[in-house]
């Protein structure tokens, strides 16, 4: 079995974005998430299994998801230009 990382929700991701993104775009302070009733074909729980990943390319993470969030965001911040 490969290696064993933290589940992350998608309330969870979308809270990090938001607090990341605020400081920055004002409105989005107090923006909160819109739910919608699931669809067939949904998936309620997801955890991807790296191991293969691991095994065959020597694959290992090197952040965790709030260091990759920052680095990204600080990308997009710097590099690309919006309207």
């Amino acid at each position: 079995m490969g290696t064993i990382h933290a589940r992350t929700t998608l309330n969870q991701l979308f809270e990090m974005i938001r607090t990341r993104l605020a400081p920055h775009h004002g409105h989005l302070k107090e923006f909160k998430p819109t739910y919608r009733d699931f669809r067939t074909g949904d998936i309620m729980h997801s955890h991807a299994n790296i191991t293969k990943a691991e095994t065959l390319l020597g694959y290992h993470p090197t952040h965790k998801i709030e260091e990759g969030l920052e680095a990204a965001l600080e990308w997009y911040r710097k590099n690309v230009v919006l309207s």
